[in-house]
C-alpha cells in the first residue's frame, strides 16, 4: 500500500493504518532502534512506541514521506531510551562510538534549547545538501541511523579506510560550516 493511503486511514482512524505501516516500515524502524539500542528487546518496545506516537501525530500531521516520519520517531525513541539507560554509565558499544566521533564537530556549551537545536539542525541540513552523495549517505548512515563502519563498508562496497577518511573529512567540514553560522564557537 503506498503511504497517501497509509496516512488516509491514519485520518479515518483506521487501526488498519498502524498494521500497514508495521508491514512496510516496521524492519526498517527496527534496524534504527537495533542500532542505537543493540538490545532486541528495548528495540521492539520502541518499535511499538513509534506506531502508538505515529498513531497519535496523525492527523494532524500529514507527513510527506511517511517513511522518513515514522523513522524519525523511532530514532527519537530509541535515543531517549539509550540516553535513560546510559544515564549513569556510558558503554563503548557502536552507537557510543559515533557519538563520541560527531561530538567534536559541535559546540561545547550547551545547546538543548529548542532554538539552538533546530539552528543546529537546519545547518546540518544545509551542510549535507552540499555534500556529495556518497559523503551524505555514509555519514546518515553512521549518525542518524547509528551504523557500525563494518555495515557501510558492506552496503557501500568500500574499505574500512574509505568509510573512516570520508567520516573524518565530513565532521571537519561539519566544523567549519558551523563555524561559518556562528553555531559554533
Amino acid at each position: 500500500m503506498d503511504d497517501s493511503r497509509i496516512i488516509a486511514l491514519y485520518f479515518q482512524r483506521d487501526e488498519q493504518a498502524i498494521r500497514e505501516t508495521a508491514s512496510k516500515y516496521g524492519a526498517a524502524c527496527q534496524k534504527i532502534a537495533m542500532n542505537i539500542l543493540s538490545n532486541l528487546q528495548d528495540a521492539e518496545e520502541c518499535v511499538n512506541d513509534t506506531y502508538l506516537r505515529t498513531w497519535n501525530a496523525i492527523p494532524p500531521e500529514r507527513p510527506q514521506k511517511l517513511g522518513a516520519f515514522v523513522g524519525k520517531i523511532t530514532r527519537h525513541l530509541a535515543l531517549d531510551k539509550y540516553k535513560a539507560a546510559h544515564a549513569a554509565k556510558r558503554q563503548a558499544d557502536t552507537f557510543a562510538l559515533s557519538l563520541d566521533e560527531l561530538g567534536d564537530a559541535f559546540p561545547s556549551k550547551d545547546f538543548h534549547a529548542e532554538e539552538d537545536a533546530r539552528a543546529i539542525g537546519d545547518a546540518i541540513h544545509s551542510f549535507l545538501r552540499k555534500e556529495t552523495e556518497t559523503s551524505r549517505k555514509i555519514f546518515v548512515c553512521r549518525y542518524f541511523f547509528g551504523d557500525s563502519i563494518e555495515d557501510i563498508c558492506s552496503r557501500f562496497h568500500v574499505s574500512e579506510a574509505k568509510v573512516k577518511s570520508s567520516l573524518f573529512r565530513s565532521r571537519n567540514r561539519l566544523r567549519t560550516h558551523l563555524e561559518k553560522e556562528g553555531i559554533y564557537l
